[in-house]
């Protein structure tokens, strides 16, 4: 178990999460009036690789598949001239993977829900880069089939996370294409965990609370989500293809937890457009 040496109060902790949250909704409420909206819709499907590991269920690892839905929504705001863009992900995954002696199946799966704010600029040579933060809720839990005592564990966690996008916009024989990475870092949140040995029961129904609500950092869950995406067009269409790799790791009240998942992304993109009337429809669009 990680020590924590952190002098920070758990209610300064709360205030501080409470205050960044309230700012980071209710701030950019007014870009709501705009009615010169322009968005881009994505929604990929995911196919690849688990390994996880829960030392709450089973000291072992187990290996699967997994498969995954995301929803991604772009718009840009009318702050600083649109370069403040917001983004709103909805992620859920389903698991199925199995332990090294292929003896036990564990199922896994979470839904996770993210909000966030970059400002954006372009580079002479058509790259966009866009640099923010967000906040980030998540919920799931894993089912062991062998375990007879204590066979599931939830997954609860919320936090602010920082973010970095570089997409670049560009054109083979006339078509455009557009190349996108992003990567997510949580840094401070607050996570739901069992103490070691210590049953659901004693927590719900006996009412023992033993420091279930953990602080959460990067030194006792570094966790990090990229993905690598490419747009292109077919018969007036666009499609998206990608890699995505989420990494969540743990190790809280004697507990070690882990889930890397790889996965190979092919969906499609749509961008939507509401304009005011006598507004010209061919007027110069961004890129997300």
């Amino acid at each position: 178990m990680i020590p924590t040496t952190n002098k920070i109060t758990k209610p300064t902790v709360l205030k501080a999460l409470c205050l960044w949250g309230l700012l980071l909704f209710v701030l950019p409420a007014r870009a709501q009036t705009d009615l010169n909206r322009y968005t881009t819709h994505s929604t990929l499907f995911g196919i690849g690789h688990l390994n996880q590991m829960d030392t709450y269920l089973s000291p072992f690892e187990y290996e699967g598949l997994q498969g995954s839905i995301v929803h991604e929504k772009f718009r840009p705001t009318h702050w600083l001239d649109g370069r403040i863009v917001t983004q709103q992900k909805t992620e859920g995954y389903l698991g199925l993977s199995k332990n090294p002696a292929q003896s036990a199946s564990a199922i896994s799966g979470s839904l996770s829900y993210k909000i966030g704010w970059h400002y954006s600029w372009t580079l002479a040579s058509s790259l966009r880069l866009f640099a923010g933060g967000g906040i980030q809720m998540l919920a799931g839990g894993v089912y062991n089939t062998r375990n007879g005592n204590n066979p599931a564990q939830a997954l609860a966690r919320t936090g602010l996370y920082a973010s970095g996008i570089a997409a670049y916009p560009f054109h083979i024989r006339k078509q455009p294409f557009q190349i996108r990475y992003q990567i997510d870092l949580p840094f401070c949140g607050m996570m739901f965990s069992p103490n070691y040995n210590q049953s659901y029961y004693e927590i719900f129904t006996l009412g023992n609370y033993d420091h279930n609500i953990r602080f959460i950092h990067p030194g006792n869950a570094p966790t990090l989500y990229q993905s690598l995406t490419l747009d292109f067009p077919i018969k007036g269409f666009t499609f998206r293809v990608g890699y995505g790799c989420d990494i969540e790791q743990s190790r809280v009240n004697g507990i070690k937890n882990h889930s890397y998942r790889h996965s190979f992304l092919i969906g499609y993109v749509k961008d939507f457009y509401f304009l005011k009337r006598k507004e010209n429809r061919h007027k110069n669009l961004p890129n997300f």
